[in-house]
């Protein structure tokens, strides 16, 4: 279990983050054309997992334009961009802002990935969603990089995570 806060106050995690150098969870998530996905279906390249609480809030849309803008240039990386979104309304978000670098997945036949990552919210007004964190993963799958946000409204530490999928 992991504590973080909103707007200072505390609430937890269900667990933690995987450890660095250990393999990632395999996952099956949610394309915004309602396809189903796993880690296999991005094999071989370097992988920038932008997990975020919901798109329709202003810190998570933030990081999903600026790792669009900044990671989805970095050769053989993908960046997903990971929410309990509907994935219309990733869609719509995604179109509307011109976004074409990231690859939004949603928890809407996932729901095992937020607890297997340890980012399922267990208490306090966000129970249920995720925890705001960034996990950058090489092309094996492998964790090189990871990061909780301590504060949800708080964006995540960008510069680190694209240094780890260089």
């Amino acid at each position: 279990m992991a504590t973080i806060t909103l707007k200072g106050n505390t609430i937890h995690t269900n667990g933690d983050l995987p450890a660095v150098g250990a393999k990632a969870p395999d996952f099956k998530l949610t394309t915004v054309d309602l396809k189903d996905v796993s880690l296999a279906d991005y094999r071989g390249k370097k992988k920038i997992l932008n997990i975020v609480p919901s798109l329709d809030t202003s810190v998570c849309a933030t990081s999903t334009r600026k790792f669009n803008e900044r990671g989805g240039s970095l050769p053989n990386t993908v960046v997903l961009v990971i929410s309990a979104d509907l994935p219309f309304a990733m869609k719509r978000f995604c179109t509307t802002e011109g976004l074409n670098n990231v690859v939004s997945l949603s928890l809407i036949r996932g729901k095992t990935f937020a607890k297997e990552y340890g980012v399922l919210i267990e208490d306090g007004p966000l129970a249920g969603l995720t925890a705001r964190a960034v996990l950058v993963l090489d092309e094996s799958d492998k964790v090189v990089h990871r990061e909780l946000v301590p504060e949800i409204g708080q964006e995540p530490n960008y510069d680190a995570a694209l240094a780890a999928a260089r």
